[in-house]
């Protein structure tokens, strides 16, 4: 297997990132939402109209991991007024690491992380927060591994159904 690339994904790249998107969130969490809920969040969050103006925001910036020339997983930060909650100027938020299913134990996870803590330290952050559904003991259980610790709980909106995430940060002046 060739080495897996960490590129840039730009508003040229609208349809692969709205392919990826649809594929690991479906695969993450389809089974576990009605039908409904599913359909609803993944035609509004991943339109095309939707995610070229994420794409477009300069406070927004989203990696691709590339492997082979197919895309298997993707990330998804926000700084300052572009995050989902906090806003907070010294802070980066990690609003998507998503990875392909036949990709999962692969690193590519890792790889998109290890990315997000780059561009955090580059930026000059004190801290990186992200939320985490609270049934997702997965992807809890990774970033605990990788030092986050519980410091709040906010509302996602999953179509109609209203579910809690576990919102995770960690200090980077401190490690």
């Amino acid at each position: 297997m060739e080495s897996i690339k960490i590129v840039d994904a730009t508003p040229k790249d609208v349809v692969q990132l709205q392919n990826i998107g649809i594929k690991t969130f479906s695969e993450t969490f389809s089974a576990v939402n009605t039908p409904e809920d599913m359909a609803k969040y993944l035609s509004e969050s991943f339109s095309i109209n939707r995610l070229t103006e994420e794409l477009s925001n300069k406070l927004s910036q989203f990696y691709f991991a590339v492997l082979d020339q197919e895309v298997i997983g993707y990330l998804k930060l926000n700084a300052g007024h572009a995050q989902t909650d906090l806003k907070d100027h010294d802070a980066l938020e990690i609003e998507r690491i998503y990875v392909s299913q036949a990709f999962h134990g692969k690193k590519v996870g890792q790889l998109l992380y290890n990315k997000a803590m780059e561009v955090a330290r580059q930026t000059g952050c004190r801290y990186v927060w992200l939320g985490v559904w609270e049934n997702n003991f997965r992807a809890m259980s990774f970033y605990k591994k990788n030092g986050f610790v519980d410091f709040d709980r906010h509302v996602f909106m999953l179509g109609t159904d209203k579910q809690i995430d576990i919102m995770m940060k960690k200090d980077l002046l401190n490690n």
